[in-house]
Parts: C-alpha cells; structure tokens; sequence
C-alpha cells in the first residue's frame, strides 16, 4: 500500500473519530441512554448514515465505479446465517455492557477517557479469541467482512 492511501485513510479514519466525538458517540452515558430507550438520537444518526450510505452505494455500484484499490465495486450480499446471528448476539451484548463498539472506543481513547483503554484492551482479546477459534477450527482468517477469503483454496468463515 503506497503512502499516499495511507494519509488519506488516516485523514479519513481522524474525520470519522471527529464525527463520532462531535456526535458524542463515544460517550458511555450517551450509548447507555440508547440501549434503556431513553434516547433515541443514536437510532437517529444511524438510520440517517444507512439512509444516505445505501442509496449512494447501490448508485455507485450499478455505475461500476472504480475503487482506490483499482476493482470495481462490488458490495457482498449473503444469507442471514446461524454465525451471522451468534456475531450479532455477542456484538450487542459486548456493546450494552461497555456502552462503545470499535470506532466510538478510539474515540473514547483519544478523548482521553481511561475506560476506553480497558475497551481497547477488550477489543484485542476478542481479536486474538477469534483468530485463535478459527485456527483450530481450521478454517481462513480472510480479510474485510468475515464472509469470504483472499486466499485460494482455503475455507470462508461461512463454510461448513
């Protein structure tokens, strides 16, 4: 990867960090109240990125616009299966009991809160516990959404 699409995937990942600390998603409090139903501004700002994101994403993709990388667009669609579930089960209970996902966590990090440091933390133990489950499954550790390898012959996520 040159150093050109570095900088740019850093100025990109910094504007995101400022949209999410702007929109104090990375506030524990503010993703609590969410969870509890007492909020729904998150609901809200995440309905509004899918509402923007999908159309401008199918738009781009039937135009076959090229990406960074050099391929053209092409957004994966699977079935809703039984590890899609399981994910989103672990997902949303990791999310409710430490009030952050990923992103927000980063932010939670660089804002200077000290219980962003445990979620980090947490994050590379969740990294390493999968890495870990699907060696000895013997199963890819491919790359972007878990659906699919880079590496030929080896077994997706998905396969059985």
């Amino acid at each position: 990867m040159n150093r050109g699409m570095n900088i740019v995937g850093g100025l990109f990942g910094a504007g995101f960090g400022f949209v999410l600390a702007a929109g104090k998603l990375h506030d524990y409090d503010t993703i609590h109240a969410t969870l509890r139903f007492e909020s729904f501004y998150v609901f809200g700002l995440m309905g509004l990125a899918i509402g923007v994101s999908l159309p401008l994403l199918w738009i781009l993709e039937r135009r076959g616009t090229e990406t960074v990388y050099g391929g053209t667009l092409s957004l994966s669609r699977s079935r809703v299966e039984r590890h899609h579930i399981v994910g989103g089960v672990l997902f949303g209970a990791g999310w409710s009991i430490a009030g952050t996902c990923p992103a927000p966590a980063l932010a939670m990090l660089a804002s200077g809160a000290t219980y962003g440091a445990i979620a980090v933390v947490g994050l590379f133990i969740g990294l390493w516990l999968r890495d870990r489950q699907l060696m000895t499954a013997n199963r890819a550790i491919g790359e972007g959404d878990g659906e699919r390898s880079t590496l030929p012959g080896t077994k997706t996520l998905g396969a059985r």
